[in-house]
């Protein structure tokens, strides 16, 4: 297959591009004079997100980035300054947030990278948040601290912040939860959300976390979604064929002939505007990859529904059972797989939906919304690369509308996180309600063995049983008490229960110290994760200071949470959302394990599915939901007659 190489993209510097912080002072103040209101975007890569804030109304006069050719990129398309920095760097973290200060910037956005965090790490971030210290200055720390000390250093009036749902989504939500307290205490009102583009008018399956951060503790208001969604053809479907490898004549300056939008394709039409009139029969950039002959003739058999294992085999090049989804083509009529920078080093994952090749840079453009006016500085796989590794330009303009929207009608935010937790937490503690008394419990195995034996028993046989159960505080306890355990667990009809409760203990009483370690007891045959997780959270190792806080998201901690934020995510984005919602009512502090604790005991005792009993909930006032009537409540009826007996018999 013949090797083809560029076209290498140059473009220069925006006419309103300022050279040094003396210039951007004097621009920005004419700015202001003229009524602009000002953006700034770090860790801005190509501008997608600066398109989409100047789009809604904003003037981005301040970009940066550690990747020359994005800032090439930025520069070129943004007035003001776009530099180069890394701000891994404290000396660029205290320049950047005096800039912001003192050019007036109002909305600061950004997308910085998060990697995940050692124990250790956890542990030393997580002490410095609950006893109000200061993380220290560190030359390679996380860029997402480096972010919110800018926040914390220039104090925007507004914070729109970008991420993978995967930094909210591990077990703990310890970015997310350190993020959304130090928002919190620094006076903002914060809404957070993973949002599905496809649901704002960008044609591919993308999920991003979003988190946006109101001054003055003002609300803020989710964007409304776009009533039909837009398919890969609706979006590239205008677009001239073309061979793959072929290149225009003039380098950068060649293009391919256009004829124009499809009739009635308004997103065409949309990518269209801003091209300058000795362009419009132009289109730059739609080039891609040369294919090879054997790759072609396996193209001609592909639909969108075909893997690449269902190829004959003779036509594979690689290992089906490790690439079942090595080749991919895209579905016209419907979105596009997500457009990651993966696609600068292979794009089979995007084989165009009727042509045998994969996808042009100018095609990735329109996926992603850039309009057809943008360039991308460097070789097509630095255009691939940008591209990728964008917010959508689309989805950036919601977000920015609704940012000015709350900004121009401010309303009070929702409660903060601290007095949410605080209050189920002290509820929690004072032992109001105890119908599930183990999340007090002394050992992990107290907690196992009582969660597999009572869950959802009635409240007089837990009452009665956990003050035997709790007398078993290790595995070699419980087989000691084989035949108690065995007579209770026949009783209550759940002999399976108890006999799982056996083997467990059989295997722990051998390895002890799985119970202390997080990882191995989720892994241990017979235990639900969720299971472990509860026990974790429950009893924290002795002696860690900062110990392990998973999320748990089970069914009543959701039903908790959706009626508390007003959004179904009980039943609609559980894992993310759901999670994201209880992790907003637990928070990061001192508070954080018995709010967690307490929601879990709320949702047995008083949010139950039918009847809450919202007169008696520590949240009643701060609840949408809380119907705030009088009702008549008891958390227990005793016991009596002969099914008092029974109980009395086996304590």
């Amino acid at each position: 297959m013949k090797l083809v190489r560029g076209p290498f993209v140059k473009l220069p510097a925006n006419a309103d591009a300022c050279d040094d912080s003396a210039a951007l002072l004097a621009w920005t103040a004419a700015l202001r004079e003229q009524g602009a209101r000002l953006a700034a975007d770090l860790f801005c890569g190509a501008g997608g997100l600066s398109l989409g804030l100047e789009a809604a109304g904003y003037r981005v006069v301040l970009g940066v980035d550690h990747d020359d050719e994005a800032v090439e990129t930025h520069r070129h398309h943004h007035g003001g300054m776009t530099v180069d920095w890394d701000l891994g760097d404290p000396d660029r973290i205290a320049e950047v947030a005096d800039l912001i200060r003192r050019t007036g910037v109002e909305l600061l956005a950004g997308g910085p990278p998060c990697q995940p965090f050692s124990k250790a790490g956890r542990s030393m971030i997580r002490h410095r948040v609950r006893h109000g210290m200061r993380d220290p200055y560190d030359e390679r720390r996380d860029l997402w601290r480096s972010f919110l000390e800018v926040v914390r250093a220039a104090r925007p009036q507004t914070v729109l912040m970008e991420n993978v749902p995967d930094m909210a989504l591990d077990k703990e939500m310890f970015i997310f939860r350190t993020i959304v307290h130090e928002l919190e205490e620094l006076g903002y009102g914060v809404q957070a959300r993973v949002v599905e583009t496809r649901r704002y008018g960008v044609p591919q399956f993308r999920q991003r976390l979003i988190i946006v951060a109101v001054a003055d503790r003002t609300e803020f208001t989710w964007p409304p979604e776009e009533p039909v969604q837009v398919t890969v053809m609706n979006a590239i479907g205008d677009l001239p064929e073309v061979e793959g490898g072929w290149r225009p004549e003039g380098g950068m300056y060649g293009w391919a002939d256009y004829a124009g939008p499809q009739p009635g394709a308004t997103f065409q039409q949309a990518m269209r505007e801003g091209v300058a009139d000795d362009d419009r029969a132009k289109v730059f950039d739609h080039i891609t990859r040369p294919v090879r002959e054997d790759d072609a003739r396996a193209f001609e058999l592909m639909d969108s529904t075909t893997r690449y294992s269902d190829l004959p085999e003779e036509m594979r090049r690689y290992r089906a059972d490790i690439f079942d989804d090595k080749y991919k083509r895209l579905d016209a009529d419907g979105p596009s797989r997500t457009i990651t920078a993966h696609i600068a080093k292979d794009g089979y994952w995007y084989i165009h939906p009727k042509q045998n090749r994969t996808l042009t840079v100018r095609e990735a453009a329109r996926l992603q919304t850039f309009p057809d006016r943008i360039r991308f500085a460097g070789p097509p796989s630095a255009a691939f690369r940008q591209i990728g590794n964008a917010v959508p330009p689309l989805l950036g303009r919601h977000l920015a509308t609704a940012v000015r929207a709350a900004v121009d009608a401010p309303r009070p935010a929702r409660p903060q996180t601290r007095q949410v937790a605080e209050r189920v937490a002290d509820w929690f503690t004072s032992g109001t309600s105890q119908l599930v008394p183990w999340l007090r419990a002394e050992t992990r195995w107290q907690v196992i063995q009582a969660e597999i034996l009572l869950d959802r028993a009635q409240p007089m046989t837990v009452r009665s049983l956990w003050g035997l159960l709790r007398m078993w505080a290790s595995p070699q306890d419980t087989i000691a008490a084989e035949d108690q355990l065995t007579e209770m667990s026949r009783w209550i009809q759940r002999e399976a229960r108890g006999s799982r409760i056996l083997e467990l203990a059989a295997v722990l009483a051998g390895e002890p110290e799985i119970l202390d370690e997080g990882d191995r007891l989720r892994a241990l045959p017979g235990l639900f994760e969720t299971l472990a997780d509860l026990a974790i959270l429950a009893v924290p190792v002795a002696g860690e200071d900062d110990a392990e806080e998973p999320v748990l998201a089970g069914k009543g901690v959701l039903r908790v949470a959706a009626r508390f934020s007003g959004e179904p995510v009980d039943r609609k984005n559980r894992l993310s959302d759901g999670r994201i919602a209880v992790a907003r009512m637990v928070g990061d502090d001192a508070n954080a394990r018995h709010a967690h604790l307490g929601l879990i005991e709320l949702a047995n005792s008083l949010c139950t599915p039918e009847t809450p009993k919202c007169a008696h909930c520590p949240l009643r006032d701060l609840c949408p939901a809380a119907d705030h009537e009088p009702e008549l409540f008891q958390l227990y009826t005793p016991p009596s007659g002969v099914e008092a007996q029974k109980l009395d018999d086996l304590g």
